[in-house]
């Protein structure tokens, strides 16, 4: 058997334990601002701040904890690589990314199920008035209905291990096929029935960008590139990772939840729905998913980061892109 040739070297991509550090850090810092946008917002906490008294100082607390745990958990498991790493991130990611796509459908089902039965008048027949008059209610349905349904969708994607694309796009194109032959066939059309399409649509495409990231299917201005060595790529890579991809999904990140008026915590706060009649009240999950983009993305550039320095060093075991919709 072959032994695995590291390449060493002076620069701080050659230091896997930086680069671990770094990018578990990283996370266990999103995670903690994740943690304290949902405290402040939510179960309204004072906020992280030296000026919102013990509290507010202990939320701020959180990012030097999370930077603090994170290079100590990184220390504690010095021995192991950046591609087990990776790939542990990668499967984390995985499971956030399957778990979504689950919900959605879900929620695209029922929310139009129930849609449809109001449009029609046959929901007061089925669940009575007061509940037909609750289910009317953006501030009931989010609560009793769309968030049992989201956990209902992360139980799922504990049993399952396909990420769910091929089954959303037939989805898809069984709800665009519906709407044809109602629209021209029968003459029969309702909001919630574009509602649902526009609502996949956005949950396909955003959530299955971390999984292309893996997969290497975005698509890359290559000129000198494909030329470069394997060592070389993995320095692009990395660096690339660093400026572009995680400074990104950072700037989603605090510019849609900074505030509560903010562009993604206002209308989920709020759980804001289409003004178009009888649709769907599922437009704050659209702002959501913003968020839930930068969130997969954010992990997968993290893992994706390791992996590109463990090419700079020569580590074995790279991933190779297999093009299929599993994980």
């Amino acid at each position: 058997m072959a032994s695995t040739t590291v390449q060493k070297g002076n620069g701080l991509f050659s230091n896997p334990l930086f680069i671990r550090s770094l990018g578990w850090a990283n996370l266990w810092v999103m995670f903690a601002f994740l943690f304290n946008n949902f405290a402040t917002f939510w179960a309204g906490l004072p906020g992280a701040s030296m000026s919102n008294g013990i509290v507010g100082i202990l939320q701020l607390l959180l990012y030097p904890a999370a930077v603090i745990l994170a290079v100590m958990w990184t220390m504690k498991r010095a021995d192991t690589t950046l591609r087990t790493d990776s790939k542990r991130i990668s499967d984390m990611n995985a499971f956030f990314i399957r778990a979504a796509f689950w919900a959605v459908v879900l929620l695209g089902c029922v929310d139009s199920v129930i849609a449809f039965m109001r449009v029609e008048g046959i929901l007061d027949n089925v669940v009575g008035t007061e509940m037909d008059k609750n289910l009317g209610r953006s501030h009931f349905r989010g609560p009793y209905v769309h968030v049992p349904l989201m956990i209902l969708g992360v139980l799922i994607a504990t049993r399952t291990k396909t990420l769910g694309f091929h089954w959303l796009a037939l989805l898809i194109v069984v709800a665009e096929l519906f709407i044809v032959i109602l629209r021209f066939i029968f003459s029969y059309e309702q909001a919630f029935m574009s509602d649902l399409v526009r609502f996949w649509y956005g949950a396909l495409f955003l959530f299955a960008s971390a999984h292309t990231l893996l997969e290497e299917g975005h698509v890359r201005v290559d000129i000198i590139y494909a030329g470069l060595k394997r060592r070389a790529q993995g320095r692009v890579n990395a660096i690339g990772t660093i400026c572009l991809g995680i400074t990104l999904c950072w700037m989603i990140i605090l510019t849609g939840m900074w505030q509560k008026t903010s562009i993604i915590n206002s209308p989920v706060l709020n759980f804001e729905t289409t003004q178009s009649g009888f649709g769907l009240y599922l437009k704050y999950m659209m702002a959501a998913f913003l968020g839930m983009f930068a969130v997969s993305m954010m992990i997968q550039f993290v893992s994706y980061l390791m992996g590109a320095v463990a090419d700079y060093r020569g580590e074995e075991g790279k991933y190779v892109p297999s093009g299929a919709g599993e994980h």
